[in-house]
């Protein structure tokens, strides 16, 4: 096996290890930045889907209030507010949605599903969690669930969702008396989930990861040929002539030029050293020939 082989294989044993092991850093760091840009998406969408609710809560809630004697109106729901301000968002964005389920919910529609339903008792479980953040594979791809707990807080909730014969009439009529009653202060009673697609930023980082790959790959290659041009050039050239030099002078042929190097490295130090053991061959054969 050839000095270059050698080498080669040395070298291509190295490229290997370091893109196997750069190739799992930038995959995982890649991939977590992509979380990351779908999380920061899923908490402006919560944070926007909270403004909602505490702006209907303070501003429309009380310019509706002598309405409500008269006919329950669910613009007055803060949850509303914010469920409808998501169906405006999902006209461009289909894929993103909202929902605030309950175990008891008064709209069968706001019911938990199964996987929610595990997301809400996580944080009666665990009441001092704020937020959980669910990665989960469905027909159209991965998507990120963050979520947070809904948490009745205020007593006033407990006006249409406490004891049912002290809800409103005009609530009971719209919702009827099955469903949404029995709530507790301080229980949390549901969670709001926000659900973002993660198909997007996880094919942008594959595709930086691809194209970060093909460069590494690119850049070694073109330093295997760059190093090979030099190690032909200024180690086997010049060790071959050397070697050939030697050859003929070991069959006993004098009139062999010297090889001239000019230069500080060790090739340089090779040739001169070559050269003062040829002349000291030549003379030691001069001298008996004589």
């Amino acid at each position: 096996m050839g000095l270059r082989m050698k080498f080669n294989l040395v070298l291509l044993l190295a490229f290997l290890i370091g893109l196997g092991l750069t190739a799992y850093l930038s995959d995982n760091l890649l991939k977590q930045n992509a979380r990351e840009e779908v999380l920061q998406s899923a908490s402006i969408m919560m944070e926007s889907a909270l403004s909602a609710r505490t702006y209907t809560a303070e501003q429309i809630k009380p310019l509706l209030t002598l309405q409500m004697k008269r006919a329950f109106r669910p613009e007055t729901i803060s949850a509303y507010a914010a469920r409808e301000t998501f169906k405006a968002l999902r006209v461009k964005f289909p894929e993103y949605t909202y929902k605030e389920s309950a175990l008891n919910p008064t709209n069968p529609n706001n019911r938990a599903t199964d996987w929610e339903a595990d997301i809400v008792h996580e944080f009666r479980n665990n009441s001092e969690s704020k937020e959980l953040a669910v990665e989960r594979d469905t027909p159209t791809g991965r998507m990120l669930n963050l979520a947070r707990p809904l948490r009745i807080s205020d007593e006033g909730c407990l006006t249409c969702h406490g004891k049912v014969e002290e809800a409103p009439k005009t609530f009971t009529d719209l919702y009827g008396v099955n469903n949404g009653f029995g709530w507790k202060l301080n229980e949390i009673v549901g969670a709001q989930i926000v659900t973002v697609p993660m198909t997007v930023p996880l094919a942008r980082a594959q595709k930086a990861f691809t194209t970060f790959m093909l460069l590494l790959g690119g850049v070694f290659l073109f330093l295997l040929i760059l190093l090979n041009i030099l190690l032909h050039f200024v180690v086997i050239q010049p060790v071959v002539r050397i070697a050939n030099m030697a050859s003929e002078v070991s069959l006993g042929k004098l009139n062999v030029p010297e090889y001239v190097r000019s230069g500080q490295d060790e090739i340089s130090s090779l040739s001169q050293s070559f050269n003062r053991m040829r002349l000291s061959l030549e003379n030691a054969m001069r001298m008996l020939g004589e």
